[in-house]
Order: structure tokens, then sequence, then C-alpha cells
């Protein structure tokens, strides 16, 4: 009953231990369960029932009171504690979007349930009914508003009850453990606060973003692009959070991108350095003690950014596979799944002569099974603008497009003090337009260090963090936001902003009014980075950056709001269109000195996409051809 968004609430494919506990709280006995099925159900009775099955005897338990510890659910695990039989469940390598669904089906169900009069001993056994197990019913709306309603009760009686010193289990509640590097706890501060339930927000996917999903859960090596704003890494990280975390590794072809999915850089899961030595060499980098278990461990591989990866790394890195993993099967029996737009960022040429695209790699058509395309455009609405961009990306120029651009030149986007972002072809003229622009504010300086939790790893941070280790402000100062806040109010990584003052106390935290109308103090945020043999080491920092100018490397994957571009210097194929993609309309667009000639699409792949496009139309037509059949053939019988 596995849905396409999220998963089903009533089980989990998933690791599991069951311990028995003495009275101190230690294990006295404990089961492990390699491959295991957690299912969530009522008897007949209707009380909830968790149970666990090896594919032999399945044990369970009644769910009465019960801690939940959730930190790690991001990671595919998490532990339920049932109190008075003293048994607990750790639950580990479960996917985590199935296991978010679970864990919230589980804690709505039981408080809807707490209100139900419980049976005694002797009403059960006067009932005298069969034992029945049966898989619990999805979550509806009116499951969570009764448990808000339970919720606000059960608070203001927890206050009532803390007054009295007594503290009391709550059945069901989430316990964190406590995080002794965090200050920003919003429980800490106001413990009475606990959060509103809600339906999980899975965000629907199209048809064509679940077909990729339903591809790649069917065990496929799977290819899919899309043009910019189709939502590829919103379903990157869908994809992640759908495979065992134990076995899947996300990487992308940069830091940012690798930020994005919450991975790593592909090279630095490969461990061959730039990949550059030969390939003897490299299958010995790769079998380093560090490094040989993610070649080893790793099941599905994940490959964000993967047009910036060319032709020889490919190749090489799917030799090394083989090696490694001692297998003839393509990419050593590995599950690819990459993503990335060939039109958007081609790979960095060395020297002289251009590099080799990775679907001109030797092995690519034995390696990958399906390609695929999404089409539909999330993050521009207007149809013009859209029909703009796709002539642009294939590197088609009308005039009346050349019209359009040129006019935007005098598109006045300025607004409540907001100036327009630079977008630049060059890192360091980044760099000097934001610190010459700082310096000429006039008002004292307030600078924001990061907090890193492990200082000897700041290179790798360095490399994957979308903020700095120090971030210099002024009153007047443009800003960005590098991260979704809240995407309902419009507060989304690349959301633009001015600085309106610093809140009086020692933190002396910023105020930002943004473009989107809504005024915020902005408060630390957490970034997670993957470092080698399964290590998390991770960032504290504002979610800000400075905003005159951004290179357009950087910009990807960001939606700008007031974007003004010179195009003069664009000096790669594909550059043009990223560089124009990242507005979200053409009214925030402002474009200084174009010339149609910037704009290319490389000719290989042009051809590429035909070919595609050409295969899937075939498969289409297959696939009509045989409903059709499977249609007249019921209709004969």
């Amino acid at each position: 009953s596995q849905s396409m968004d999220g998963g089903a609430g009533d089980q989990l494919q998933c690791s599991a231990a069951v311990e028995r506990l003495n009275a101190a709280g230690q294990a006295i006995k404990r089961q492990v369960i390699r491959k295991a099925t957690v299912l969530l159900g009522r008897n007949e009775f209707q009380e909830i029932i968790i149970r666990i099955e090896d594919g032999k005897v399945p044990q369970s338990y009644v769910l009465k009171e019960f801690k939940l510890f959730t930190k790690f659910v991001k990671e595919g695990k998490c532990t339920v504690q049932l109190l008075p039989e003293n048994i607990q469940l750790l639950i580990s390598n479960c996917p985590p979007d199935q296991l978010n669904v679970f864990l919230k089906t589980l804690s709505i169900k039981h408080q809807a349930w707490q209100t139900l009069k419980p049976l005694t001993y002797r009403d059960k056994l006067k009932a005298a009914l069969p034992r029945s197990f049966e898989t619990i019913s999805p979550l509806q709306q009116r499951d969570v508003q009764k448990a808000n309603e339970l919720r606000s009760k059960a608070t203001s009686k927890g206050l009532a009850d803390r007054t009295n010193n007594t503290m009391r289990t709550v059945p069901g509640q989430q316990v964190k453990r406590p995080r002794s590097d965090c200050d920003f706890s919003p429980s800490k501060a106001n413990p009475s606060k606990r959060p509103v339930l809600s339906l999980p927000a899975a965000r629907k996917l199209n048809k064509e973003q679940a077909a990729v999903l339903t591809a790649v859960l069917s065990g496929k090596n799977v290819f899919f692009t899309g043009s910019a704003g189709t939502g590829k890494s919103f379903l990157l990280k869908r994809i992640v959070g759908s495979l065992p975390p134990k076995s899947t590794y996300a990487t992308a072809s940069t830091g940012v991108a690798a930020c994005h999915i919450g991975g790593t850089t592909l090279h630095s899961f490969a461990g061959i350095g730039s990949g550059a030595a030969p390939l003897e060499q490299c299958i010995e980098l790769a079998q380093r003690p560090g490094v040989l278990p993610h070649w080893t461990l790793c099941r599905h591989l994940v490959i964000d950014e993967v047009s910036m990866v060319d032709a020889p790394l490919f190749d090489k890195l799917e030799a090394i596979a083989r090696s490694v993993r001692r297998s003839t099967e393509p990419f050593g029996g590995i599950q690819l799944i990459m993503c990335g737009d060939f039109l958007q960022l081609p790979p960095v040429s060395k020297g002289k002569e251009k590099a080799a695209f990775c679907f001109q790699a030797r092995s690519w058509r034995k390696v990958i099974q399906v390609n695929m395309e999404l089409t539909e455009v999330r993050r521009q609405t207007d149809q013009s603008f859209i029909s703009l961009l796709q002539a642009v990306r294939v590197g088609r120029v009308t005039e009346e497009i050349t019209a359009k651009l040129m006019e935007s030149a005098y598109h006045k986007i300025e607004r409540d003090g907001i100036l327009a972002t630079r977008l630049c072809t060059h890192k360091d003229d980044v760099e000097l337009t934001n610190e010459n622009k700082l310096k000429q504010l006039p008002g004292s300086e307030h600078v924001f260090e990061a907090l890193d939790s492990d200082p000897s790893q700041v290179k790798t941070i360095d490399a994957q963090s979308p903020v700095s280790r120090a971030l210099q402000l002024k009153v007047g100062a443009q800003v960005m936001l590098t991260r979704n806040l809240e995407v309902e109010r419009g507060l989304v990584n690349g959301a633009r902003g001015v600085v309106l003052g610093f809140e009086p106390g020692k933190q002396g935290l910023p105020r930002v009014r943004f473009l989107c109308g809504a005024t915020e103090v902005l408060k630390r945020e957490r970034w997670m980075f993957k470092v080698g043999g399964g290590l998390y080491v991770s960032r504290q920092q504002l979610p800000l950056k400075l905003a005159w100018a951004i290179s357009i490397h950087k910009s990807q994957g960001m939606t700008l709001d007031c974007v003004e571009i010179s195009l003069a210097r664009v000096f790669e194929c594909g550059q043009a269109y990223v560089a124009l993609s990242r507005a979200k309309t053409l009214e925030g667009l402002r474009v200084m000195d174009f010339d149609p000639r910037v704009v290319r699409a490389d000719p290989d792949v042009l051809l590429f996409y035909k070919q595609l496009r050409k295969e899937r139309l075939l498969m289409q037509a297959s696939m009509d051809e045989f409903v059709g059949r499977k249609k007249k053939d019921n209709h004969l019988r």
C-alpha cells in the first residue's frame, strides 16, 4: 500500500531491533531483524497495535503509553519505547519519508484513541471476539483536528502539573535527545509550546515526476532531465527520501548542488581526488580504508548536476565500480539515479579542447536504462516568458525575443529599498562588487561568525556551505535568503531583502524586509554536511548572504525575484540560459547590453535531446498500441 507521495502511513520496510529493558532502562535481551516490516494496525478491540514481521512469527504490542525518540528521523532511525512493557523498538535504515509519515500517523491516531474509554480485562473476556489485526486507515483531516484539540488541553494541564512539580510522561510524547551544541530550540524558550500537528505535507508530484520515482523504485538505472525550474532538485530530494539510507549515497558534481540534496560531492564519495590520475591509480585510491566502504556499501548512487561530469570521468567511475566491487555488471551493479540539464552547465573544459559530455561516455548506453524528461515548468508561471526561456535554452533567438530582452534594460525593478541583484559570469567580480558596496554604506558593521561543529573540517564545510564563515552586515545591506524558511510566505532560497536594523542584545540579530512583503528577524540556522565514513559536520549561521551580486554558478537552483544580468562576458554554451532562467518573471528581470550571439546551445546536446524525445515518442506509441490491443481483446471476449 505504498502511495507515491512519501509512502503509506501504516507500514515500514526497515531494520529493527527489539530490546527488553530492566528497571534501570538497560537492555537485558536483544533481537535484531535485518529485514523487518513494521505495521501499524488495530486489534479486535480497536486498540492500536504495532506489529513486527520477520517472515516467521510476527510480534505484536498494544500501544498504550510510549515515548518517541525522533532526532535522527532524517537518517531513517527512531526509537519507540513502550513504557508499561519495558520494551523498546529501534528502527533503522528506513526510507526517511516513509518513517516521517508512519510516525505522524502513529502519534495522531494514538492521541485520537486516547479519548475512547478503555476496555477492562473483564469486558474483553465477555466480548469473546476472535483475534484480529487490521492495518490502520490513512490519516484524515478530522484525526488531525481531534489530536490538536487534545494537545491544547494536555498543554494547559501539563502546565498545571509542572507548577506542582510533577512531570508526567505524556502518552506518545515525542522526546528529542538534548542537543548541547544548539541554543535555538523553540521548546527550550517556551516549554509549554507544543508544535501544532498537521497532515504530512507532501507536495504532490506531477505525473512526470511520479513516473521517474516509479522507475527508480523498480530498481532501474535512471537519467532524468528537464529545463530550469521543472523541479529536478525537489524530485531528487523525494527520491533520496524514498530509499534506504544505509545503502543510498546522495552526491552532486558541485558543492552547492550537494548541499541542496543533503549529500556530498561526487569526488569525495569516489575518493579519487580530481580524477585526473590513470585508472589503475584511481582504483588504488578508491580502495583506501576511508573510501572503500562507500563503494562496497552503496546500492543506490544519486548524482545531481551530472551535466558537469565529463565523459572520461564517467567511464573511469564505471570501471572503478566494477573493479572495486568485483562485479562484471555495469557500474558494478550499483543503481544509478542521475539528474541534470546538459543545456545548462557543460563540464569545465581543460585547455583548448572542448570537454566531452558524459552521455558521450563509452559506458553511458550500457549503464543507463531509462531516460526521462520533465517538461512542466514550476518556477515561472507566465507562459510567454516560459516559451522565451525554452527558445533561449535550445539556442534559438527570434527578433521578437531579442526585442523583448533589449527592452528589459529599461525595467524599473527596484522597490522598497531593495535593489536588483547583479548576476555575474566571473566569481571575482562578485566578491569585489559586494565588498565595495558594503564599504560605501554609512553606519557600523555587524559581523556574524559561524559556529562550526568541527573547526578542523572548515575546508570541507566552506566548499559545500551556502553561507560563509563570517558575514558582514550594515543597515541598508542588500541580502538574499540562502534557505527555504516559509515557502507559503515567499521566504524561499534566493528571496531578496534589505537589512532594516539590528535587535538590541548581545546577539544583535538582523531585521530584514523582503520583496515578498515580509519583515523578519533572522536567527541562525543549521546546515549539516556529510564527510567521509558516514559522519556529519554542521555549520550554524544566519541564512543570508550579500546580494548586490552573485555568480551564475552559485545561483544554481535559486529563484531570484529581482535580478539584473550583463551577458557581455558569457563564455560558455548554456550560460545565458542559466542566468535568464533564474528570474521568476520577465518584469523582475533587467538584461543589460543583450547580444543574440551570446545565446548558444551545444549541437551535440541538441542531438542527444532530439534522440531522447524520439525514443520517448516511440515508447509512448508502443504503449498506446499495447493498451489499445488489450482493450480490443477484452472487447472481443
